[in-house]
């Protein structure tokens, strides 16, 4: 899975694997498109429409549900019924899709917003069209949408999860006139410091995690290719922020027992350089953060079989209907035994975690929703509320 596979990038440390041969495979997963879909229409509805058609074309589905799986996939936009002028982008993490922000997006349109939700070139087809896009195809399609969605409204916000936070943090950066940022699990720096490696690696190597591709609304392996790229965003979004504060408003969530990212280096950085006195910062977690503009929630939930939080989780809501409590999707590969696993997915009692959590008599599956959903958002709205008078 995408969420555990910083964890597994200690195995480039040993430079001996460096000369082994790259798997090759007639699965249609494996085997890359062409090319890539034009993102840079003059109107959202014809990038809706033309990256429907290129999906319909170029996806591999995972069930009989064609009509479904485009759906979870494709951008897209929520009008709000009572429109307040505003807009906002969200950009989706490294392996998943613009379904991400399903709920923060619905929250955001009955708040007022015209919301969109972009697909980064190289998601929603086949895993292994990972291995096509450039740094730049990520920031220009990222660019490209926050232009068209200023040109369209009187105020836009940037919203990014783990590598699509990165991308917007670095947009934002450059563009006074974003009005502020919405942050979740920011990957502002990698958990594992060998991932750094992935672009020397992706010449000898093709994948750094293969798993059956069964997800029909993420990818469940990565192209090496794909892991460079994340770490290009990382390295630019470091760049960017050096020797410089962010004044406008920042919401950020993140998780304590998030094992992808090095949340201190994030939570640093929202501590030293996002300097808006309106800041806020949800921490998921025992360790109550040391800071007046943040909230402790705690994540040792055994009434809800939840031992800590994780990367994905804090995005959806507990009603959500694929990764919510009584979601259709589970998601077993959580860094235990294989026997646990296939337990997992046959439907064993389960607790709930971030990925690499094992305990004697357990059996874990990934913590995909947010027990705090509802609080998060009304935090997230004190933040967004007060941009005009900063």
């Amino acid at each position: 899975m995408i969420s555990s596979l910083f964890s597994r990038f200690a195995f480039i440390g040993s430079l001996t694997i460096l000369g082994a041969c790259s798997q090759s495979t007639t699965d249609a997963n494996y085997l890359a498109s062409e090319s890539l879909p034009n993102y840079s229409q003059t109107s959202f509805q014809q990038y809706i429409d033309e990256t429907k058609l290129w999906l319909a074309d170029h996806r591999v589905f995972k069930s009989d549900n064609i009509e479904k799986e485009l759906m979870v996939n494709l951008p897209f936009e929520i009008k709000p019924n009572k429109p307040n002028g505003k807009g906002v982008l969200l950009v989706h993490g490294l392996g998943d899709s613009p379904f991400s922000f399903i709920d923060v997006a619905q929250h955001l349109a009955d708040k007022g917003y015209l919301v969109r939700s972009i697909l980064l070139p190289g998601h929603g087809s086949k895993v292994a069209d990972l291995m096509l896009p450039s740094l730049e195809d990520w920031q220009n399609v990222v660019h490209h949408h926050t232009q068209l969605l200023k040109a369209q409204t009187d105020e836009v916000w940037l919203g990014g999860y783990s590598t699509g936070a990165n991308l917007v943090t670095s947009e934002a950066l450059k563009d006074d006139d974003i009005a502020g940022l919405l942050l979740f699990s920011p990957a502002f720096k990698p958990g594992s410091s060998t991932v750094k490696f992935a672009k020397i690696a992706s010449y000898f190597l093709t994948w750094a995690d293969q798993d059956p591709e069964t997800n029909p609304i993420r990818y469940n392996s990565l192209p090496m290719h794909g892991a460079a790229v994340y770490y290009d965003t990382a390295k630019i979004v470091q760049q960017d922020l050096k020797d410089k504060n962010y004044t406008k408003p920042v919401f950020m969530i993140t998780s304590e027992g998030d094992r992808v990212i090095d949340t201190k280096f994030s939570t640093t950085v929202f501590e030293t350089q996002f300097t808006n006195a309106k800041n806020h910062l949800v921490w998921q977690g025992e360790n109550v953060f040391p800071a007046t503009n943040a909230t402790t929630f705690s994540m040792n939930r055994p009434d809800l079989k939840i031992i800590d939080g994780s990367h994905m989780g804090l995005l959806f809501s507990p009603n959500n209907p694929e990764y919510g409590k009584k979601g259709v999707v589970r998601i077993c590969s959580n860094g235990q035994t294989e026997e646990q696993e296939l337990a997992c997915e046959e439907g064993a009692d389960v607790w709930f975690s971030s990925y690499g959590i094992r305990e004697e008599g357990k059996i874990f599956a990934r913590l995909t929703y947010n027990p705090y959903f509802e609080q998060s958002m009304e935090i997230l709205d004190s933040v967004m509320n007060v941009s005009a008078s900063n």
